[in-house]
Order: C-alpha cells, then sequence, then structure tokens
C-alpha cells in the first residue's frame, strides 16, 4: 500500500468517524426530545379531561350550592387559566416558561377545587347527589392518572436532560439548539397532594 493511500484512508477516517458519532449523537437527542414530548402530551390528555370534568361537577354543585356562587366562579375561573395555560405548554413543552404557567395555573385549580369540596361536604343532598358521586369519582380517577402521567414525563425529561449534558454529548447539544426541558414540579406541599374528592 502506498504512502499516499494510508494517508488518505486516515484522513478519511479522521473525517468520517466524528461525522458518524455526531449523526449518533444528534439521533438520540432528537429521540429523547420526541420521547418527553410524548409524555407530556399523555399529560395533556388527562389534563383536557379533568377541564371538561369541572363545568358538570360545578353545575351539578350550582343547584345545591345558592349562597356558595363565589365558590363555585372560583373554580371556573381557575380552570379557565389552567386549560388556556395547557393550551400554550402543549404547543412546546419544551418552553420553560409555558410549563411554569402550567405548573402555577393547575396549583391554582387545585386549590379551588379543594375549597369547593370542603364546601360541598357542607351539603348532604348534594354529596348524596348520584351524578355528583360520579362525576367526584371520575375527578378522584383523573386526578391519579395526571400524577402518573407527570412521573413519567419527568422521567423522561430526566433522560433527556441528562444526555445533553454529557460531555461529549454537550457540544452536538449546544451547536443544534438542543435546551434544557423543564420538569412539571409541584412546589407548594398543600398541593402534591390531589384535591380530596370522595364523599366517604
Amino acid at each position: 500500500m502506498s504512502p499516499l493511500l494510508i494517508v488518505s484512508l486516515i484522513l478519511i477516517a479522521i473525517i468520517v468517524i466524528p461525522v458518524f458519532w455526531g449523526a449518533g449523537v444528534y439521533n438520540s437527542l432528537v429521540k429523547l426530545r420526541n420521547h418527553f414530548k410524548n409524555a407530556f402530551a399523555q399529560i395533556d390528555v388527562q389534563l383536557k379531561r379533568r377541564h371538561d370534568l369541572i363545568p358538570n361537577l360545578v353545575e351539578t354543585a350550582k343547584g345545591y350550592m345558592k349562597h356558595e356562587q363565589e365558590t363555585l366562579d372560583a373554580v371556573i375561573s381557575a380552570r379557565n387559566q389552567a386549560q388556556s395555560a395547557a393550551k400554550l405548554a402543549a404547543s412546546d413543552p419544551a418552553n420553560m416558561l409555558a410549563m411554569q404557567n402550567l405548573m402555577g395555573a393547575e396549583s391554582g385549580l387545585s386549590g379551588a377545587l379543594g375549597k369547593l369540596m370542603m364546601v360541598v361536604e357542607a351539603y348532604p343532598d348534594l354529596k348524596a347527589n348520584q351524578n355528583m358521586a360520579q362525576l367526584t369519582e371520575a375527578l378522584t380517577s383523573t386526578e391519579n392518572k395526571i400524577s402518573f402521567a407527570r412521573q413519567h414525563y419527568n422521567d423522561s425529561v430526566m433522560q433527556y436532560n441528562t444526555q445533553r449534558e454529557v460531555f461529549p454529548a454537550v457540544i452536538i447539544a449546544n451547536m443544534f439548539a438542543f435546551t434544557e426541558a423543564p420538569l412539571f414540579e409541584i412546589t407548594n406541599e398543600t398541593e402534591k397532594a390531589a384535591p380530596e374528592v370522595s364523599f366517604g
């Protein structure tokens, strides 16, 4: 083999190996980013279900809670804010600000629902209402599904963020703007528990 051919092969290897390595790292980051976006879509499905249940819950309660209009209005207002925040976050789950707004709005909604459920306790006829019992059971189930979906999303984000931060993958991540993905966290300890909706 001629020295020129050997030098040419070495130069080709020096160029080709990093290109293939870079492509592999890039593809890995794309897969992980798509995985956490899909995981957020599962949260979004459950949030939509939660948001759809709330008007029915309020309508059922409205007939019994004539003097609690302020509480009912607060729930609907919090629901509308959470629904708007969810739409923005769903369009780009990697957007840190959109996710922070969603977490804040969902925390506000959980607080409003918690207050509603405390007020419902004072209305025995409402507690005994079959429709109300079914709605609260569906809401409890949805809250549990949101919790599981959030855990899966956070696990996916952790994998993605870890991959984009390790050397030498961080070079590719920075070159191609693979930004840090936000976790879906609830920071207020009282809001970590799902609102209590049981009438047992």
